[in-house]
């Protein structure tokens, strides 16, 4: 491999074996393989999108049209596809939802460019334009956001119901919707002027069996563990619940110990002094006051059968997430030490049940008074429909939480795209120069989302965006596809709302991914190994020195 010629004989400085695309043909494979991913999942944004059918290595089947998840479950090898990928996993962690959009929008970027770099416009050039245009889109959407607050329900389902719209979880929106609103609300936290929702302290828990309507919110914890004595009860009222990050039982020694007993009495005392002070942990607990303990380490056998005999409910290897939710749901305090457990530490429930859901079984802490943590039972028939289940109710939970903290939406359906692209057009003439037909290549490229939504819906996307250009332009800025109607109409009347997040968010990532693919004009891979002993040499001198 060479990189210089120098009087006739090559220069080597790259190892034998790596292979090296320059210029616009690196430009070229790079937006291509960025345009397939876009590609793969076009066809599954909107209502009436597609699913995608997954098939792992050990034949396990994902059944979904979320965009986040299809990119995450297929391998993908080419480094600027990687990319894309990246866009979806930021979107999703950033905001939740919108990325089938992010990415769809990084693809139609893409190809717009290309059409530019044909026309001899240096890449620069348009990296200039799109982040001129984002800037502008981005302050456009700022300013026709409409505020909502918390107390705002109604806006808030909508919002639940629109990103729920586009799942195959079909007919159970509004119940969903109601679920999300609520538990996003039990959490949210005020933090001077502002709301802060952290969907972490939502616990997601899938049992199968029953329908997708069984589901359930919590306003408690769900703990995936069993009541660790047949003679304990399974269901307690006003419980007061002990937190424990302490064994209930005599911890072993970590070096050997040798115990000499010469006689048999010796032994029992050993033994009598063992149960005494588990005896007197168990003891302990009751003083408290405490109905219920809940222990992230081991629970003695003997321990065990003293709390059955005061009627204490008992679970024992609680994960530490869990404690902590029960902690945030029933103000109780874990305690690392018996001798500190005092009344105050104790946290409060209205009902400790152990319920049976076919071979399993858990426990819930229910009826707590204000839960900073809940959780949601979903059940349905078939595992693949409680998981496809709780990506839709992950979605919802995001976008509700996203307006609750932002406090802004826009409405949906294409209308905030296509209202930025007629901004854009007027502001591309007073840019001038070359960066101007980057804007308008922005312009362009943002109302692949209405035209996308008009195709996969069965209408004429040509039809749409002409109807579409000519409402915008009469000052109907949300005018957008309606698509489970077939036509266009007022997205906000027609009840389909958004967070200004997660627009703002899609736009910035899809921009910036561009921007990283545009700007490189070489890709330099490495030689593979095989079997870890490295690339094989040549077997003579000279072999495989092509110049590139």
């Amino acid at each position: 491999m060479s990189n210089a010629n120098l009087g006739g004989v090559p220069v080597l400085i790259l190892k034998e074996g790596t292979q090296r695309t320059q210029g616009k043909d690196a430009q070229k494979i790079n937006m291509m393989a960025a345009r397939a991913v876009a590609e793969a999942v076009r066809t599954t944004l909107g209502p009436k999108g597609m699913d995608k059918m997954l098939v792992d290595t050990l034949g396990d089947v994902t059944v979904t049209n979320d965009g986040a998840t299809i990119l995450g479950e297929i391998e993908i090898q080419h480094p600027a596809a990687k990319i894309m990928v990246e866009v979806s996993k930021t979107q999703d962690e950033e905001v939740g939802d919108g990325t089938t959009s992010s990415v769809i929008l990084a693809g139609e970027l893409l190809k717009r460019a290309e059409e530019l770099i044909d026309k001899n416009i240096h890449p620069t050039m348009i990296v200039q334009g799109y982040k001129k245009a984002t800037e502008k889109a981005i302050e456009l959407l700022t300013k026709i956001a409409i505020p909502v607050t918390i107390e705002d329900d109604k806006n808030l389902r909508k919002i639940a119901f629109t990103a729920m719209n586009s799942k195959a979880s079909s007919g159970i929106q509004d119940f969903f919707g109601e679920i999300a609103v609520n538990a996003v609300k039990a959490v949210a936290e005020k933090r001077g002027d502002k709301y802060v929702a952290d969907i972490d302290y939502i616990q997601i828990v899938k049992k199968q069996g029953g329908s997708t309507t069984d589901s359930q919110l919590v306003y408690g914890i769900i703990v995936d563990k069993e009541v660790v004595h047949p003679g304990m009860p399974k269901k307690i009222a006003n419980a007061k619940i002990a937190l424990l990050d302490a064994p209930l039982e005599i911890e072993k020694t970590e070096f050997d110990a040798e115990i000499r007993i010469t006689d048999p009495s010796q032994m029992k005392n050993f033994l009598d002094e063992e149960e005494k002070l588990i005896k007197d942990m168990v003891a302990k607990v009751k003083a408290s006051g405490a109905n219920v303990v809940l222990c992230q380490k081991g629970i003695d056998d003997v321990a065990q059968h003293f709390l059955a005999k005061d009627g204490i409910i008992a679970l024992r290897r609680v994960k530490k997430s869990d404690m902590e939710k029960v902690a945030r749901a029933t103000t109780g305090r874990i305690i690392t030490n018996l001798d500190d457990l005092t009344l105050a530490d104790l946290g409060e429930a209205k009902n400790v049940e152990e319920k049976k859901f076919g071979e399993d079984k858990l426990t819930f802490v229910e009826g707590c008074k204000h839960p900073k943590a809940v959780s949601v039972l979903i059940r349905g028939g078939l595992m693949r429909v409680i998981d496809e289940a709780e990506r839709t109710l992950h979605d919802a939970l995001c976008v509700v939480a996203d307006v609750i903290e932002d406090g802004r939406i826009v409405a949906g359906g294409g209308a905030p795209e296509l209202e930025s692209a007629r901004t854009l057009r007027e502001y591309a003439s007073s840019v001038g120069g070359r960066e101007q037909l980057a804007i308008e290549a922005y312009a362009d490229s943002l109302e692949s989302i209405p035209r996308t939504l008009a195709e996969n819906g069965g209408l004429d996307p040509i039809d749409i965006l002409v109807e579409l250009r000519s409402l915008h332009d009469k000052g109907e800025i949300w005018a957008g596809v309606n698509v489970l109607e077939g036509k266009t109409s007022n997205m906000l009347n027609a009840g389909v709302i958004e967070p200004l997040a997660v627009k703002m968010q899609a736009i910035k990532s899809a921009t910036e991914a561009t921007s990283m693919i545009l700007r490189i004009d070489d890709v330099i891979a490495s030689a593979k190994t095989a079997g870890g002993a490295g690339p094989k040499m040549p077997q003579q001198p000279g072999m495989g020195m092509g110049e590139d």
